[in-house]
Formats: C-alpha cells, structure tokens, sequence
C-alpha cells in the first residue's frame, strides 16, 4: 500500500472511530480520542503490518487512547440500577431445562470474520441499539477488559446489577447479530 493510499484509507475511517469513542466518552473527548488516534496511525504507518484489517488495527489504537482519557479524567458516566423490565425477554431463547431453544447460528471462524469491515458496521449498529449504560458496561468488560470489581467501582453499580446488564447487552448483541449478520450468510 503505497504512502497516499494509506493515509486516505486511514482518514477514511475518522467517521466510525469517532461513532465507537462517543459510547465512552463526551463528544469533544470522543472527537479528541479519534484524531489522537489518525495522528498516531499517520505517524506511524510503519506499525501498521497488515496481519490484521486496517479498521482492527485503528481501532486497538483507540482503545488504547479511550483507556487513557478514562483512567486520567475518571470521567464515566453515572450508571443507575438496571432497568429492570420483563423477566421472561429473553426466556423464549431457552428451553424448560435451560439449554438454548434453537442454537445460536454458526458464526463462522470468529477471526475470519474480524477482517471484514463489514461485519464492523453491523456490529456498530447493534452496539448503538443498546441503551447507553449497557453499551458500556459491555463495552468496558468485552472490549476494554475490565474486572467486573473495576467497572462497579467506577459506575458505582452492585456486581449483580452489572451482571444484569453484561447479560442483556450480550442477549441484545446476539439476537441483533443473528437477524443482521448470521442470518443472511446461512446458506
């Protein structure tokens, strides 16, 4: 990939960084996240392998500079107790014993399909249907690898109320990624 190619492909994909650091942080830190995040790619292009899609690789990059902001500021958004609604939302996915009613789709080889940019705007669209508190516990557990300790201390939740929303915003995400991604590839 030549020097202009690179710059354009990495400057290409300012959009979606700034939608994924907005489900962490203010929209000027967000802003802010996002172009110290195309600035350290542009700086160093040489970092940039190619072992994995341009979008994976930029988007470590932001974690990182999320993580940052977020341990430097302490700027988290107060989470309230989960809005607790209907106990039986996700009861048709089981059956009287618990186990899945109807298994889970394939997903394929999970790295295989972390290379296609495509399966980010989905995924990024089924983030953005979360409610705010539950992207980012998920957020903050799955992507950022907090102690489930860690996040109750910065939100100020109970272990059991983030293990509620850890568990909703996973049924959400599957149910989400199932009707808009798996479903369509099954042959």
């Amino acid at each position: 990939m030549s020097d202009k190619s690179f710059e354009q492909a990495v400057v290409a994909e300012r959009s979606m960084l700034v939608r994924f650091a907005r489900l962490h942080l203010q929209e000027d830190a967000a802003e802010d996240a996002a172009q110290e995040t195309l600035l350290a790619a542009l700086q160093n292009p040489a970092g940039y392998s190619g072992k994995s899609a341009l979008r994976t690789w930029l988007v470590g990059i932001l974690k990182h500079k999320i993580i940052d902001v977020l341990r430097k500021e302490k700027k988290y958004v107060q989470a309230g107790p989960a809005e607790i609604g209907d106990p039986g939302d996700f009861d048709v996915l089981f059956d009287d014993t618990g186990h899945w009613a109807e298994a889970p789709a394939d997903w394929g080889n999970p790295a295989e399909t972390l290379q296609q940019a495509q399966f980010f705007d989905i995924m990024d669209f089924c983030l953005n249907k979360l409610t705010p508190v539950m992207a980012r516990v998920f957020s903050m557990r799955e992507l950022f690898e907090f102690e489930i300790a860690e996040i109750c201390k910065e939100l100020k939740i109970t272990a059991g109320n983030c293990s509620v929303l850890l568990y909703r915003a996973r049924m959400q995400l599957r149910l989400c990624l199932d009707q808009n991604w798996f479903e369509g590839r099954k042959a």
